[in-house]
């Protein structure tokens, strides 16, 4: 029986990757182990290994990887440290992650090092910020790409990954999105919600940017508390600098018009960003599951410059009157984006599995010269 370690360290990669980790789960043939760390582990958001936990996972390893005061390079080296340990005692066969965060950065460089294929999903994508070269880097490690579509293969081609090694399996969260049943008076009434219109506000720290990151956020809650609007604002990742955008969601806390939440569980929130009138902040979610639910996105900022899907969305600058400007004349899209297709990606990437696919790849890279 083949051992297969996935890392989550955050509610947004656990959601994209939950429906993978459900066919391994229930598979005769492998073994699902499941490395809880990062956000997950932290009270201040909401401690969401809980929700790892609410799915009925048998083999969940939890480990703390930064203390109250998160700086990226001091967690990158702990998880560098406790992933080495866990997989030492472990020997898996495969190791997946997702993204571009710190946590699969770990674990790609502990796979690599000790010659254990990895597999990574979501290579091949482009977002404006220090995620870019965290998500190039850990396809550079990686052994095996499960990425989104044939422009993401194009994209690791380039980088001189070997064509053999990419699999499109499209986008796991898409897949969740098609067959979500939670209703939107469960979700309103779960979460105490009592707006009857209401918008979604998710805004994450841009670390090259924190010499202006408290104005930006600023900026953005008087823009918000302005327009008279009612909002559900969800707490931003833990890079550096999140500490500056909490400050600013301080002033809103108690007032009528907005409710904080350090997490939503992801059915539910799909539910909410379906129903809600517009979300605006800086979240990849605004160029794909808002598309794809025909949800209007303002994007604030350059967090998510160069990414496909913008033309499709309002892109302000982080500075007030731009942002009210651009809710007071936001209209609602015609249609949803025939651009994001719906691939059956846990099928896919269970197939791949059975099929011994993956496990053919050789752990010694190449580098592929393009002709």
């Amino acid at each position: 029986m083949k051992k297969i370690v996935f890392i989550t360290g955050t509610r947004a990669d656990f959601s994209k990757i939950k429906s993978l980790m459900l066919k391994v789960e229930k598979a005769n043939d492998f073994e699902l182990f499941i490395f809880a760390t990062g956000m997950h582990m932290s009270k201040n958001f909401g401690l969401t290994v809980r929700e790892i936990e609410k799915c009925g996972f048998k083999n969940i390893f939890k480990f703390i990887n930064h203390d109250k005061y998160f700086q990226m390079d001091k967690a990158l080296s702990a998880t560098i440290d406790g992933f080495s340990r866990f997989i030492h005692e472990l020997e898996p066969d495969l190791i997946v992650v997702h993204g571009d965060r710190i946590e699969p950065l770990a674990a790609c460089m502990v796979g690599s090092l000790n010659n254990i294929l990895v597999a990574h999903i979501e290579g091949g994508e482009i977002s404006g910020t220090i995620d870019d070269s965290i998500r190039h880097a850990i396809s550079k490690l990686a052994h095996i790409h499960l990425v989104n579509d044939q422009i993401a293969k194009k994209r690791l081609i380039q980088m001189g990954e070997a064509e053999n090694s990419i699999f499109i399996i499209g986008s796991p969260d898409l897949e969740i999105l098609a067959h979500n049943e939670i209703s939107l008076e469960l979700a309103k009434s779960y979460y105490d919600i009592s707006y009857e219109n209401y918008a979604l506000v998710m805004f994450h720290p841009v670390t090259t940017e924190l010499h202006s990151l408290k104005e930006q956020s600023d900026n953005l809650i008087d823009a918000l508390k302005e327009s008279g609007r009612n909002y559900l604002i969800i707490y931003p990742n833990n890079d550096i600098g999140f500490e500056f955008i909490l400050q600013s969601y301080e002033r809103v806390r108690g007032h009528n018009h907005f409710k904080i939440f350090p997490s939503l569980r992801f059915e539910y929130f799909i539910t909410l960003l379906k129903n809600a009138d517009f979300i605006i902040g800086n979240s990849s979610c605004i160029l794909k599951e808002a598309l794809y639910l025909n949800t209007p996105g303002i994007l604030v900022g350059s967090r998510q410059n160069g990414r496909m899907g913008q033309e499709s969305v309002k892109c302000v600058e982080a500075k007030t009157e731009s942002i009210l400007k651009a809710i007071d004349t936001l209209q609602k899209p015609n249609k949803k984006n025939e651009k994001l297709e719906i691939l059956n990606s846990s099928k896919l990437f269970f197939k791949h599995l059975q099929n011994g696919d993956f496990f053919k790849i050789k752990q010694q890279k190449i580098f592929k010269d393009l002709r």
